[in-house]
């Protein structure tokens, strides 16, 4: 009985020996292995690792090596013209070199936060002290997510930190800043307006203009063609007249004068005073017609 007791006292001595022997490294994390506090192991691949099980001989310490974010509190920069700006931004990194990390910022993430932060609003309070508050809206935001990368990448890298990226989530104005600028805008806006439509009213007028130039262009072209059409008809007409005429010149007066008689009453109640014996009536006169 003795001797199961002390067995089974030397398994679990020996579990306890193994279990205290082995870590895991997981595909998360990075770790390093100390003795007597000084580094003697830090490139561990994922999967399950041996140490000496006294703590004073060999400890192990594991650090998150997945992507971080680090979100800066939103924070005011000047513009070239002086105005305030206030700028949101955030940062992913991760721990690229764990043995650098831990001995230039004690493998702490919050020290780190801190060292990054800083540097990075330095870089864009540089950035923005150069342009205008229309470049770091509109046009610049690119390259200065650059020129962060540029700045940020190298001194990361003695942090034993990666950068993966830089952005600026959201530039604000101060609300007095704000209206100003939106006056200012909208006095722009309605300059260009104004411009589009004094072009535009001009542009209405010059077509307008040219439209009655190409009007009375056709219509004294038409009118001439009409004039000389109206002439060329005449002409034709005043030869059938004198064809006719000559053929039978009396049935000729004749005719012309029913015409006249024709014209001269067309209305009921149409009343003309003449001489009885003008040459008007001549034919009313007659009871044969001549021959």
């Amino acid at each position: 009985m003795a001797q199961t007791k002390i067995g089974l006292g030397i398994l679990i001595l020996v579990l306890v020996i193994g279990y205290a022997s082995v870590f895991t490294v997981h595909e998360t994390e990075r770790a390093i292995k100390f003795r007597f506090g000084e580094i003697v192991r830090y490139d561990y691949e994922p999967g399950l690792h041996w140490k000496v099980p006294v703590p004073v001989w060999n400890a192990v310490k594991k650090f998150d090596a997945r992507v971080l974010t680090l979100e800066s509190k939103p924070e005011r920069f000047l513009t070239s013209e002086k105005k305030n700006v206030i700028v949101d931004s955030f940062v992913k990194w991760r721990i690229e070199d764990v043995k650098r990390f831990y001995t230039t910022l004690a493998g702490n993430v919050r020290q780190a936060n801190i060292r990054l932060d800083q540097v990075i609003k330095d870089e864009l309070r540089s950035q923005f002290g150069k342009r205008t508050i229309h470049q770091v809206v509109s046009t610049d935001r690119d390259i200065i997510r650059q020129l962060l990368l540029k700045a940020t990448i190298p001194i990361a890298d003695k942090l034993g930190i990666e950068i993966f990226d830089i952005r600026i989530k959201r530039i604000d104005l101060p609300s007095q800043v704000s209206s100003s600028v939106y006056a200012r805008m909208r006095s722009e806006r309605e300059r260009v307006a104004r411009e589009f439509r004094s072009e535009g009213k001009e542009a209405a007028e010059r077509i307008e203009a040219e439209a009655d130039r190409q009007r009375e262009v056709i219509v004294a072209e038409a009118q001439r063609e009409a004039d000389k059409l109206r002439g060329e008809g005449d002409a034709v007409a005043t030869e059938v007249y004198a064809k006719a005429h000559d053929k039978n010149r009396e049935f000729f007066s004749f005719y012309r004068s029913l015409n006249a008689y024709k014209k001269t009453f067309a209305q009921p109640g149409d009343m003309i005073v003449l001489d009885p014996t003008s040459d008007f009536f001549r034919y009313f006169k007659r009871e044969q017609p001549p021959r």
